[in-house]
């Protein structure tokens, strides 16, 4: 008799679920009206990226159909239909929710206006602006039909623009104009009796369009909105060599010309036009997806608050940490107990200090730290440069790898090493994900070690939307081993036996198994057996053949997973005992954290690793104990938040419903207002 086969959702499938939770937030009346306006614009941002990577791997995964079902068990052409169903299905919802939006916007005293609601003095204005600002910008491209269709850059907004002169017996010609995204998408006017107007660099165009043409004599023009996703994957050799980074910039010009995934074009747009773009760019039926008008909405995430300060979230104000402070000397504040900064609740200043500090203090010798994404204007970067300067050792290994970050990733590189600092590439064959800092300090002749540890990147911006756990410690057990790793990935070496920190990527899948197989010892023996796991996604597939495993044999299972989760919960026979849920909300949850129960002796780890293959068996990452029982403690009721959470929390099921969950409390618990509270009021009372 066969064994059953372990129920699985496809990654593709259920990171498309994640999306429609993001798509959630956008419907949510609850959520203040250009907050809704932004989460359109996330869910669009997070689309584009999908195509330019999942589905162009599932796009080259066609060809060799057959060796896919063998390895993966299933047919690549056949969930590349199933995306695009679902995809379609999420658009035209998105287009409701847009003129929804619109409608809400315009009884909040607030106006988008379109090129035919001008009046003759919002015209003049707008046509001003154009004349002044925009019509330098733009080169309009005939389409001839005897030379190559032009290139159409990645992600950039085209108007397919048809000329018809109806005197030469409808003589048609089609043009290309690029959308300027060196403009801002969205120019206030004029307000007229508290009314605000804004109107989209789009329609300023549409508006004025005849002064672009005005060389030919046509007496129709039409324009219509194109947008191209392309296939983002770099096609970069495994070897790290001197040469390296001119072979990313290659690849990264490569990018912008990569395959087209997807054609996002107006539904309104004639038949005969976009036939025009179909056969001239050789698309596939599967890659066209009809969309509205206005294209790249991830610029809606800047869209202006020009109404009243209630239709955006109240920005918080990030909380102190008691008995930590920016204006005493951080590293005998360390010596003496763990410190954990909870972002974006507390503040990223505290991680800038200890950099800042390090930089000027007489008895630092060195300082180690792994970068993987940088803010624009990184201060992170600034302190080590001081620090360089100042005579410190300053060893920075930049993961030039990081995807969509490479170009940026590039730039600090040269910054760094052009401030003597030495940059270390990473290790051939691997990303490294870790986020790692490490402070030498001379104590009474001997080097003192001083480290920060943390879920989430060294960066400044997202800090203050992702929410994400930095520990700072001087507790040997943690500094001693991260000194030897450090030491390795100078090396470009890959290493394991470690004690105290579990490292990606020889050790976390093994440690992370005999944590759970000691669950299982427990159950079988009548003890408490849990695990608590929260991460961004869960796709490895021997992982979660591991939880079901733990789920047959009695070990209670929470798991909370914001993005993709293959795990199917509640499945008889295979997970009854595991339960899933995904929050989001206002901040990105971020934050990778396990607990086990350990037979009442529960242990509890942060790591910077989801349980995806590519961060248990091909990445450079850390997970690291938490030993200090106050942190312990703080950590444990933030996830009890979590656990508890009945207002932005979605249950993940089989039929991917994303239903909001449900708990036997008759009060709302919300885990990023009640988190938020919670340290306030603990920091007052302590």
């Amino acid at each position: 008799m066969t064994q059953e086969k372990p129920p699985l959702i496809n990654r593709e499938i259920s990171w498309l679920y994640f999306n429609a939770r993001v798509l959630q937030e956008a419907t949510d009346k609850t959520v203040p009206l250009i907050e809704r306006l932004r989460f359109l614009a996330i869910f669009s941002s997070n689309l584009d990226e999908f195509y330019r990577v999942r589905v162009a791997t599932l796009n080259r995964l066609v060809t060799v159909v057959s060796k896919v079902k063998e390895e993966f068990g299933y047919n690549p052409k056949k969930i590349l239909n199933q995306i695009k169903n679902i995809v379609v299905k999420q658009e035209k919802k998105f287009n409701l929710l847009y003129e929804e939006i619109i409608k809400e916007l315009a009884e909040n005293k607030i106006f988008i206006l379109n090129e035919h609601q001008l009046n003759v003095s919002r015209g003049a204005f707008v046509k001003k602006y154009f004349r002044d600002k925009v019509l330098s910008t733009i080169v309009p491209i005939i389409i001839d039909d005897k030379k190559p269709f032009p290139e159409l850059r990645d992600r950039v907004i085209y108007f397919l623009v048809k000329l018809t002169q109806n005197s030469k017996k409808q003589k048609v010609k089609y043009a290309l104009i690029e959308i300027p995204d060196s403009l801002n998408r969205f120019l206030v006017l004029p307000e007229t009796n508290n009314l605000k107007f804004i109107i989209l660099l789009d329609d300023i165009i549409r508006y004025s369009i005849d002064e672009i043409f005005f060389v030919f004599d046509y007496d129709e023009v039409e324009a219509y909105s194109i947008q191209i996703t392309r296939d983002a994957e770099l096609d970069l050799d495994k070897t790290v060599s001197d040469k390296f980074i001119d072979a990313l910039t290659k690849s990264l010009q490569k990018r912008k010309k990569g395959k087209p995934m997807r054609l996002l074009y107006d539904s309104a747009m004639p038949i005969e036009m976009l036939n025009t773009v179909i056969n001239r760019l050789e698309l596939s039926s599967e890659s066209l997806i009809p969309g509205n008008k206005y294209h790249n909405f991830k610029d809606f995430i800047a869209f202006p608050n020009v109404g009243d300060a209630e239709l955006e979230y109240k920005k918080i104000t990030p909380l102190p940490i008691k008995d930590l402070s920016v204006f005493k000397g951080m590293f005998e504040l360390i010596k003496k107990k763990d410190y954990l900064i909870n972002l974006p609740y507390q503040s990223f200043d505290y991680i800038i200090h200890f950099l800042r500090e390090a930089a000027i203090d007489p008895r630092v010798t060195s300082i180690h730290i792994t970068l993987y994404r940088l803010a624009e204007n990184s201060r992170i970067v600034n302190a080590l440069i001081n620090a360089a300067r100042n005579g410190k050792k300053v060893n920075c290994l930049v993961e030039l790898k990081a995807r969509f970050d490479e170009q940026a990733n590039i730039f600090w590189t040269n910054k760094l090493e052009d401030e003597g600092i030495n940059v270390n590439y990473g290790i051939t064959g691997y990303k490294v994900h870790t986020k790692i800092c490490m402070v030498t300090r001379l104590e009474k002749g001997k080097p003192a070690y001083y480290a920060n540890l943390a879920t989430g990147n060294y960066n400044e911006k997202t800090a203050t939307i992702y929410c994400d756990h930095s520990l700072f410690t001087a507790d040997e057990r943690i500094t001693k081993e991260l000194s030897k790793l450090f030491l390795n990935i100078e090396k470009k070496k890959i290493s394991k036996d470690y004690d105290n920190l579990i490292v990606s990527p020889l050790e976390t899948r093994k440690r992370l198994f005999f944590m759970i197989d000691r669950e299982i010892k427990n159950a079988k023996a009548g003890k408490d057996a849990y695990l608590i796991l929260k991460m961004n996604s869960l796709a490895d597939e021997i992982t979660i053949k591991k939880l079901y495993e733990a789920s047959n044999q009695g070990v209670k299972i929470k798991l909370i997973v914001r993005g993709m989760c293959c795990l199917v919960p509640k499945q008889k026979g295979f997970s009854e005992n595991i339960e899933v849920f995904s929050i989001v909300d206002k901040f990105l949850e971020h934050a990778r954290v396990w607990i086990f129960a350990n037979g009442g002796d529960e242990e509890i780890y942060l790591l910077s690793a989801d349980l995806m293959t590519r961060n248990l068996d091909h990445r450079v990452e850390v997970g690291f104990p938490i030993y200090d029982r106050e942190i312990r403690e703080e950590i444990k009721e933030l996830i009890n938040i979590q656990l508890k959470d009945n207002v932005k929390a979605r249950e993940i099921n089989a039929l991917n419903t994303n239903r909001y969950r449900k708990t036997n409390s008759t009060l709302p618990v919300r885990t990023q207002t009640d988190s938020y509270n919670y340290l306030k009021y603990k920091n007052k009372s302590s």
